[in-house]
Protein backbone atom coordinates (compact mmCIF):
# COMPACT_ATOMS: atom_id res chain seq x y z
CA UNK A 1 0.00 0.00 0.00
CA UNK A 2 2.79 2.49 0.95
CA UNK A 3 4.64 1.68 -2.58
CA UNK A 4 1.31 2.28 -4.42
CA UNK A 5 0.48 5.70 -2.44
CA UNK A 6 4.60 6.83 -3.12
CA UNK A 7 4.08 5.92 -6.97
CA UNK A 8 0.90 8.21 -7.21
CA UNK A 9 2.49 10.79 -5.41
CA UNK A 10 5.34 10.44 -7.82
CA UNK A 11 3.44 10.70 -10.81
CA UNK A 12 1.15 13.71 -9.54
CA UNK A 13 4.70 15.77 -9.28
CA UNK A 14 5.95 14.46 -13.32
CA UNK A 15 2.69 16.43 -14.23
CA UNK A 16 3.07 19.85 -14.71
CA UNK A 17 5.18 18.87 -18.11
CA UNK A 18 1.57 16.99 -19.19
CA UNK A 19 -0.70 19.44 -17.95
CA UNK A 20 1.00 23.00 -19.54
CA UNK A 21 1.22 21.10 -22.90
CA UNK A 22 -2.64 19.70 -23.00
CA UNK A 23 -5.17 17.99 -21.14
CA UNK A 24 -5.27 14.07 -22.19
CA UNK A 25 -8.42 14.29 -24.13
CA UNK A 26 -9.85 15.11 -27.20
CA UNK A 27 -11.87 18.81 -27.95
CA UNK A 28 -15.29 17.42 -28.07
CA UNK A 29 -16.94 17.74 -24.52
CA UNK A 30 -19.10 15.38 -23.30
CA UNK A 31 -22.82 16.21 -21.88
CA UNK A 32 -24.07 18.98 -24.58
CA UNK A 33 -26.25 16.64 -25.90
CA UNK A 34 -29.02 14.29 -24.41
CA UNK A 35 -32.40 13.86 -25.28
CA UNK A 36 -33.52 13.74 -29.26
CA UNK A 37 -29.50 14.59 -29.77
CA UNK A 38 -29.15 12.55 -32.93
CA UNK A 39 -32.03 14.41 -34.89
CA UNK A 40 -31.57 17.38 -37.04
CA UNK A 41 -33.58 20.44 -37.57
CA UNK A 42 -35.55 20.84 -40.22
CA UNK A 43 -34.05 23.34 -43.46
CA UNK A 44 -33.16 27.07 -41.79
CA UNK A 45 -30.68 28.82 -39.45
CA UNK A 46 -30.05 28.10 -35.54
CA UNK A 47 -28.12 29.46 -33.04
CA UNK A 48 -27.56 27.22 -30.35
CA UNK A 49 -25.66 28.32 -27.33
CA UNK A 50 -24.54 25.75 -24.33
CA UNK A 51 -23.68 26.96 -21.04
CA UNK A 52 -21.63 24.89 -19.24
CA UNK A 53 -20.37 24.70 -15.86
CA UNK A 54 -17.85 21.68 -14.86
CA UNK A 55 -16.95 21.25 -11.07
CA UNK A 56 -14.13 19.21 -10.89
CA UNK A 57 -14.19 17.25 -7.30
CA UNK A 58 -10.81 15.02 -8.29
CA UNK A 59 -8.67 14.00 -10.37
CA UNK A 60 -7.17 10.61 -10.95
CA UNK A 61 -3.60 10.20 -11.39
CA UNK A 62 -1.92 9.25 -14.86
CA UNK A 63 -3.10 5.43 -15.74
CA UNK A 64 -5.14 4.60 -12.61
CA UNK A 65 -8.71 5.12 -11.72
CA UNK A 66 -7.16 6.57 -8.03
CA UNK A 67 -7.33 9.84 -7.05
CA UNK A 68 -3.80 12.41 -7.12
CA UNK A 69 -3.01 12.90 -3.16
CA UNK A 70 -3.31 16.01 -1.60
CA UNK A 71 -6.34 18.55 -2.28
CA UNK A 72 -6.90 18.90 -6.08
CA UNK A 73 -10.01 20.90 -7.22
CA UNK A 74 -10.92 22.79 -10.92
CA UNK A 75 -13.52 24.50 -12.37
CA UNK A 76 -14.58 24.96 -15.91
CA UNK A 77 -17.14 27.28 -17.12
CA UNK A 78 -17.66 27.53 -21.24
CA UNK A 79 -20.06 29.29 -24.03
CA UNK A 80 -20.38 27.21 -26.64
CA UNK A 81 -21.79 29.11 -29.94
CA UNK A 82 -23.12 27.13 -32.31
CA UNK A 83 -24.95 28.03 -35.69
CA UNK A 84 -26.15 25.55 -37.78
CA UNK A 85 -27.48 26.02 -41.43
CA UNK A 86 -29.64 23.73 -42.81
CA UNK A 87 -29.79 24.49 -46.32
CA UNK A 88 -32.62 22.81 -48.05
CA UNK A 89 -30.16 20.74 -50.39
CA UNK A 90 -30.42 16.98 -50.18
CA UNK A 91 -27.13 14.69 -50.16
CA UNK A 92 -27.97 10.87 -49.91
CA UNK A 93 -31.44 11.66 -49.16
CA UNK A 94 -30.56 13.75 -45.97
CA UNK A 95 -30.97 17.24 -45.27
CA UNK A 96 -27.57 19.07 -46.15
CA UNK A 97 -26.07 21.58 -44.01
CA UNK A 98 -22.85 23.48 -42.32
CA UNK A 99 -21.91 24.42 -38.57
CA UNK A 100 -19.51 25.73 -36.74
CA UNK A 101 -18.85 26.06 -32.96
CA UNK A 102 -17.32 29.19 -31.05
CA UNK A 103 -16.56 28.71 -27.64
CA UNK A 104 -15.45 30.71 -24.85
CA UNK A 105 -13.63 28.90 -21.70
CA UNK A 106 -12.68 30.42 -18.26
CA UNK A 107 -10.85 27.24 -16.37
CA UNK A 108 -9.58 27.70 -12.73
CA UNK A 109 -7.43 24.75 -11.93
CA UNK A 110 -5.31 23.98 -8.40
CA UNK A 111 -3.75 20.81 -7.87
CA UNK A 112 -1.73 20.58 -4.94
CA UNK A 113 -0.15 17.43 -6.28
CA UNK A 114 1.68 18.90 -9.30
CA UNK A 115 2.32 22.64 -8.22
CA UNK A 116 -0.53 23.85 -10.07
CA UNK A 117 -2.57 26.60 -9.60
CA UNK A 118 -3.76 28.85 -12.80
CA UNK A 119 -6.71 30.45 -13.64
CA UNK A 120 -7.18 31.45 -17.38
CA UNK A 121 -10.61 32.62 -19.87
CA UNK A 122 -10.49 33.24 -23.48
CA UNK A 123 -11.34 31.85 -27.07
CA UNK A 124 -11.52 28.31 -27.31
CA UNK A 125 -10.60 26.21 -30.58
CA UNK A 126 -12.80 26.53 -32.88
CA UNK A 127 -15.18 23.58 -34.94
CA UNK A 128 -15.48 23.93 -38.36
CA UNK A 129 -18.03 21.34 -39.70
CA UNK A 130 -18.78 21.22 -43.35
CA UNK A 131 -21.13 18.09 -43.48
CA UNK A 132 -24.44 17.62 -41.61
CA UNK A 133 -26.71 15.01 -43.25
CA UNK A 134 -30.19 15.10 -41.33
CA UNK A 135 -32.56 11.99 -42.46
CA UNK A 136 -36.07 12.09 -41.31
CA UNK A 137 -38.19 8.64 -40.99
CA UNK A 138 -41.96 8.25 -40.16
CA UNK A 139 -40.49 7.43 -36.54
CA UNK A 140 -37.11 7.68 -36.46
CA UNK A 141 -34.00 10.24 -37.73
CA UNK A 142 -30.75 9.88 -38.14
CA UNK A 143 -28.08 11.83 -38.64
CA UNK A 144 -23.89 12.00 -39.83
CA UNK A 145 -21.33 14.79 -39.87
CA UNK A 146 -17.80 15.82 -40.31
CA UNK A 147 -15.49 18.48 -39.14
CA UNK A 148 -12.60 19.62 -38.20
CA UNK A 149 -11.32 21.19 -34.38
CA UNK A 150 -8.92 23.82 -35.00
CA UNK A 151 -5.78 24.60 -32.89
CA UNK A 152 -6.13 28.63 -33.04
CA UNK A 153 -6.42 29.11 -29.22
CA UNK A 154 -3.66 29.61 -26.67
CA UNK A 155 -2.25 26.34 -25.18
CA UNK A 156 0.88 27.22 -23.22
CA UNK A 157 -0.51 26.72 -18.99
CA UNK A 158 -2.77 24.15 -17.85
CA UNK A 159 -5.36 26.57 -17.82
CA UNK A 160 -5.30 28.22 -21.22
CA UNK A 161 -8.45 27.28 -23.24
CA UNK A 162 -6.30 25.67 -26.26
CA UNK A 163 -5.46 22.34 -26.88
CA UNK A 164 -2.59 22.64 -28.65
CA UNK A 165 -3.37 20.15 -31.24
CA UNK A 166 -6.17 19.70 -34.69
CA UNK A 167 -9.12 17.26 -34.23
CA UNK A 168 -10.72 15.36 -37.19
CA UNK A 169 -14.17 14.60 -35.85
CA UNK A 170 -17.00 12.35 -37.09
CA UNK A 171 -20.55 12.24 -36.24
CA UNK A 172 -23.13 9.58 -36.25
CA UNK A 173 -26.36 8.66 -34.62
CA UNK A 174 -30.39 8.11 -34.42
CA UNK A 175 -33.81 8.59 -32.43
CA UNK A 176 -35.98 6.34 -32.19
CA UNK A 177 -39.98 7.49 -31.13
CA UNK A 178 -41.67 4.95 -29.33
CA UNK A 179 -45.48 6.30 -30.12
CA UNK A 180 -47.19 7.69 -33.05
CA UNK A 181 -47.34 10.81 -31.24
CA UNK A 182 -43.78 11.07 -30.73
CA UNK A 183 -43.94 12.05 -27.06
CA UNK A 184 -41.65 9.01 -26.20
CA UNK A 185 -38.43 8.77 -27.76
CA UNK A 186 -34.33 7.41 -27.21
CA UNK A 187 -31.49 8.80 -28.62
CA UNK A 188 -27.41 7.76 -28.62
CA UNK A 189 -24.77 9.91 -30.37
CA UNK A 190 -21.65 8.63 -31.24
CA UNK A 191 -18.59 11.23 -31.96
CA UNK A 192 -14.91 9.64 -33.19
CA UNK A 193 -12.32 12.40 -32.80
CA UNK A 194 -8.68 11.68 -34.37
CA UNK A 195 -6.27 14.31 -32.47
CA UNK A 196 -2.99 15.16 -34.09
CA UNK A 197 0.46 15.28 -32.95
CA UNK A 198 1.01 18.68 -30.54
CA UNK A 199 4.25 20.90 -31.50
CA UNK A 200 5.76 19.51 -28.29
CA UNK A 201 5.28 15.93 -29.98
CA UNK A 202 2.49 14.65 -27.88
CA UNK A 203 -0.39 12.28 -29.74
CA UNK A 204 -3.38 11.88 -27.38
CA UNK A 205 -5.16 8.37 -28.39
CA UNK A 206 -8.26 8.69 -30.42
CA UNK A 207 -11.40 9.25 -28.69
CA UNK A 208 -15.09 7.88 -28.96
CA UNK A 209 -17.91 9.77 -27.42
CA UNK A 210 -21.64 8.67 -26.93
CA UNK A 211 -24.25 11.05 -25.98
CA UNK A 212 -27.68 9.36 -25.01
CA UNK A 213 -31.36 10.53 -23.82
CA UNK A 214 -34.69 8.63 -23.26
CA UNK A 215 -37.63 11.29 -22.72
CA UNK A 216 -41.00 11.77 -22.25
CA UNK A 217 -42.79 15.10 -23.96
CA UNK A 218 -45.65 16.50 -22.02
CA UNK A 219 -46.83 19.76 -24.35
CA UNK A 220 -43.93 22.05 -24.70
CA UNK A 221 -42.09 20.74 -21.81
CA UNK A 222 -40.17 17.48 -22.08
CA UNK A 223 -37.98 15.36 -19.41
CA UNK A 224 -35.78 12.56 -19.37
CA UNK A 225 -32.31 10.12 -18.21
CA UNK A 226 -29.01 11.28 -19.57
CA UNK A 227 -26.19 10.16 -19.59
CA UNK A 228 -22.72 10.02 -21.56
CA UNK A 229 -19.57 7.53 -22.18
CA UNK A 230 -15.86 8.72 -22.79
CA UNK A 231 -13.36 6.08 -24.02
CA UNK A 232 -9.56 6.35 -25.55
CA UNK A 233 -8.97 4.34 -28.26
CA UNK A 234 -5.54 3.99 -29.08
CA UNK A 235 -2.56 4.54 -27.06
CA UNK A 236 -0.96 8.00 -26.01
CA UNK A 237 2.45 8.66 -28.06
CA UNK A 238 4.96 11.12 -27.55
CA UNK A 239 7.97 11.39 -24.33
CA UNK A 240 6.30 9.62 -21.49
CA UNK A 241 3.04 7.95 -23.19
CA UNK A 242 2.31 4.06 -22.17
CA UNK A 243 -0.14 1.73 -22.88
CA UNK A 244 -3.14 3.19 -20.19
CA UNK A 245 -6.44 4.36 -21.88
CA UNK A 246 -8.85 7.10 -20.06
CA UNK A 247 -12.68 6.61 -19.72
CA UNK A 248 -15.31 8.77 -17.97
CA UNK A 249 -18.98 7.67 -17.48
CA UNK A 250 -21.93 9.74 -16.39
CA UNK A 251 -25.60 9.67 -15.65
CA UNK A 252 -28.05 12.71 -15.22
CA UNK A 253 -31.35 14.39 -16.00
CA UNK A 254 -32.44 16.85 -18.55
CA UNK A 255 -35.68 19.02 -18.90
CA UNK A 256 -36.75 21.24 -21.48
CA UNK A 257 -39.32 23.90 -22.55
CA UNK A 258 -40.41 24.86 -26.18
CA UNK A 259 -41.59 28.73 -26.66
CA UNK A 260 -43.01 27.85 -30.17
CA UNK A 261 -44.05 32.01 -30.79
CA UNK A 262 -40.48 32.66 -30.42
CA UNK A 263 -38.98 29.62 -32.53
CA UNK A 264 -37.32 29.10 -29.22
CA UNK A 265 -36.63 26.44 -27.08
CA UNK A 266 -35.07 26.19 -23.17
CA UNK A 267 -32.81 22.94 -21.81
CA UNK A 268 -31.03 22.35 -18.68
CA UNK A 269 -29.02 19.42 -17.55
CA UNK A 270 -27.81 18.02 -14.39
CA UNK A 271 -24.78 15.06 -14.93
CA UNK A 272 -22.77 12.93 -12.00
CA UNK A 273 -19.88 11.28 -13.10
CA UNK A 274 -19.91 7.82 -11.94
CA UNK A 275 -16.55 6.75 -12.60
CA UNK A 276 -13.42 7.67 -14.27
CA UNK A 277 -9.92 6.38 -15.34
CA UNK A 278 -6.78 8.72 -16.72
CA UNK A 279 -4.66 7.89 -19.85
CA UNK A 280 -0.62 7.47 -19.72
CA UNK A 281 -0.33 11.26 -20.55
CA UNK A 282 -1.95 13.49 -17.86
CA UNK A 283 -4.71 13.36 -15.23
CA UNK A 284 -8.63 13.18 -16.03
CA UNK A 285 -11.03 15.34 -13.93
CA UNK A 286 -13.72 13.69 -12.22
CA UNK A 287 -17.05 15.61 -11.00
CA UNK A 288 -20.48 17.33 -11.83
CA UNK A 289 -21.49 19.03 -15.20
CA UNK A 290 -24.66 21.63 -15.20
CA UNK A 291 -25.78 22.84 -18.74
CA UNK A 292 -27.66 25.17 -19.61
CA UNK A 293 -28.71 25.36 -23.42
CA UNK A 294 -31.01 27.59 -25.96
CA UNK A 295 -32.14 26.58 -29.27
CA UNK A 296 -33.15 29.92 -31.36
CA UNK A 297 -34.54 29.10 -35.38
CA UNK A 298 -34.35 32.38 -37.62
Amino acid sequence: MKKHTTSIAAAGLALCSALTMAHAEGHYVPGVEGMQAASAPPPGLYYIGYLVNYDIHSFRAPGSSSNLPGSNQGHVTALANRLVWMTGAKVLGADYGVETIIPVIGTSLHLNAAGVNDNHTGLGDIYVGPVVLGWHGGNWDAVGAAGVWLDNARANTPADPGKGFKSWMLTGGGTYYFDAAKNWSGSALARFERNTRSDAGFRYGNQLTVEWGVGKRYGVMQGGIVGYSQWQLTNDSGPGAGDAKSARHAIGAEFSYAIPAQKMNLKAALYQEVSAKAGSLGPQPKGTLLRLGLVKAF
